[in-house]
């Protein structure tokens, strides 16, 4: 009777199926994606969606385009992403402020000193990148999601200033839609401003002086 072969215990056995979670195909990364997408926060900072071509990006990033797109996909994508990444870093002062303060007339005066301060730090570029990434901007669905967002900022201040009408902190006769684009007219002022090399000191005498009108209880 002839025996079947046995196993030779030396050679492994092949693996059909590659186990849970492995990678099927592809290298793995050779970069931090977080810290690449923080050097592109900053280059859209610097100078604009426009002004940002894709070599501009990886030599910021220190990436190449293939990996660019592997891990972003194109620079419109990328930068959807790097705007919301600028939200969460960078500008909830505004958000922090309307849900924090006690009035309305306080929620603006946090904002306006905050805005000063966050458009004028030092190691970052100035002023902010959502009003700067519009100038100049020629891209539709680029800017419609820019003036979206700047759009829900407005919004915001409106709905709290709204609250400070029905509560009697602000007269009844207060034009809620106008006092909340005024203030978002001063805030992207501030911020072309802080561009053009205005100091903190500076923005902040601007904001004293929005506070200067608001309507009195």
């Amino acid at each position: 009777m002839v025996k079947p072969p046995q196993p030779n215990p030396q050679v492994e056995p092949v693996q059909v199926n590659p186990p849970q979670g492995a990678r099927r195909r592809g290298r793995p990364r050779s970069f931090d994606r977080e810290t690449a997408l923080e050097k592109a926060v900053l280059a859209f900072w610097a100078h604009g969606y426009e002004g940002t071509s894709v070599s501009d990006l990886t030599r910021a990033m220190g990436i190449g385009a293939p990996s660019l797109y592997a891990a972003f996909g194109d620079k419109q994508a990328l930068f959807a992403e790097v705007v919301h990444a600028y939200g969460e870093r960078y500008a909830t002062f505004g958000d922090r402020a309307i849900a924090e303060e006690p009035t309305a007339r306080a929620a603006v005066a946090r904002t306006l000193r905050e805005a000063a301060a966050a458009y004028t730090t030092a190691g970052r570029p100035a002023g902010c990148l959502i009003a700067h990434a519009a100038a100049n901007c020629t891209t539709p669905a680029v800017e419609e999601s820019l003036r979206t967002r700047r759009g829900q900022a407005v919004a915001a201040f409106e709905r709290r200033i709204l609250d400070a009408v029905r509560a009697g902190e602000l007269p009844p006769g207060t034009d809620a839609a106008a006092l909340a684009r005024f203030t978002g007219a001063v805030i992207q002022g501030m911020s072309q401003q802080a561009r053009d090399g205005a100091s903190r000191e500076e923005l902040e005498a601007v904001g004293e002086i929005a506070l200067s009108v608001w309507p009195q209880g």
